[in-house]
């Protein structure tokens, strides 16, 4: 194996790459014992990746008893990642290492009404603008990804009936990022990417499910450590049907749905009917932080209706954590609202261990989450 710019890695290097690209190995003897390979082995496939500017080794690893071990990371100059988190109304970028740490992230204004081809076609120059100024010199791209705040179809990287995302219906983002980056390119719900980031952050927790309240509602399920996406509809709470004195009709076209009730959109739209105008649903948190009645009534009401849609599926999945993130997460009544319709209809097994708490990873779970995932098609 020579040359710096081969990937994938394939076959046993492959593998080796990958448990130090995740953090599970920082030493030849650990990737001994995890892949089950005689030690002469390991040193002559290092040497190999090392040659190939994949792998460096230097300092000093953690001690096993004796004398410490060289340790082992991916090189810097292997590669770098483009993942972009985007919203309705903003796109977190990032500019990540093949190890996933953030080398630069910016956040700027967008808006997804604009259409498909115009926001991909944005976002790309965005990359490549963030690539020119904090990519370090003469290290290649190696993947490209971003989150939609709507549904995904897995196979092929397609949108398929969003909410608020007029002309996206169907549209082939993988495919239009892949005409312009001939690289691998990953296309993920929001939520999804959060939950995978989000979950490094809860150790030894391996059933997560990670809410995302912000302009909607979504949610990601880890299952055993892995992202369950199921045929790319897995987690998505948004439309299931709730019960309510009043009647609305969703922007799906049916009526009762969740979101219609307490995504941050419904809250700011129920807001300006009482005359408060709010001009996105991340201010909301501060209405409630100032003790503004109507805001804080309006996020306990969607809080108390968001935990009896969880209740559903906690008694059904038994998660270990359910972490709340999102624009809306800082507004305490939120969470609290959760806790208490989950604590008061779920089966006491359910809940005799499970922890209800604001996200931990902060505003780049989703980019993180979108490297770990495009970690794996890259190498």
């Amino acid at each position: 194996m020579s040359g710096k710019e081969r990937l994938p890695v394939t076959g046993a290097q492959g593998d080796l790459l990958r448990l130090v690209a995740t953090g599970q190995a920082e030493s030849r003897a650990e990737l001994a014992r995890l892949s089950g390979l005689a030690a002469s082995s390991v040193s002559l496939r290092v040497e190999e990746l090392r040659d190939a500017g994949l792998l460096v080794e230097e300092g000093s690893g953690t001690s096993r008893g004796g004398r410490r071990p060289r340790r082992l990371r991916l090189s810097p100059s292997a590669g770098v990642l483009t993942v972009a988190d985007l919203g309705a109304h903003h796109v977190r970028l990032g500019l990540l290492d093949l190890s996933g740490t953030p080398l630069a992230v910016q956040e700027r204004e967008a808006d997804i009404t604009a259409g498909p081809e115009a926001v991909l076609d944005w976002l790309a120059d965005a990359f490549d603008d963030l690539l020119e100024t904090h990519a370090p010199p003469g290290v290649p791209l190696r993947g490209v990804g971003t989150g939609i705040p709507g549904p995904v179809d897995p196979a092929t990287g397609r949108v398929v009936g969003p909410s608020r995302m007029p002309g996206w219906n169907n549209f082939p983002v993988a495919d239009h990022l892949r005409a312009r980056y001939d690289l691998p390119v990953l296309v993920e719900n929001d939520a999804n990417l959060m939950a995978v980031g989000e979950a490094r952050s809860w150790p030894g927790a391996d059933n997560l499910m990670v809410l995302k309240a912000g302009t909607g509602i979504g949610c990601g399920v880890v299952v055993n450590g892995r992202l369950h996406r199921g045929r790319g509809a897995a987690g998505d709470i948004s439309h299931v049907r709730v019960r309510t004195d009043s009647s609305i009709v969703c922007a799906c076209g049916h009526r009762d749905c969740l979101e219609a009730y307490a995504s941050g959109a419904a809250l700011q739209a129920a807001l300006a009917e009482a005359g408060i105008a709010v001009e996105r649903p991340a201010y909301i948190v501060g209405l409630v932080d100032d003790a503004v009645p109507e805001a804080t009534s309006l996020v306990r009401t969607a809080g108390r209706m968001i935990g009896e849609v969880l209740t559903v599926l906690v008694n059904f999945f038994n998660p270990d954590v359910i972490a709340v993130g999102g624009s809306l997460a800082a507004a305490e009544p939120l969470i609290a609202s959760i806790r208490a319709a989950v604590y008061e209809r779920c089966l006491p097994l359910a809940t005799r261990e499970l922890e209800i708490a604001p996200a931990r990873a902060g505003q780049d779970a989703a980019l993180l989450g979108g490297g770990a995932l495009l970690l794996d098609a890259v190498l």
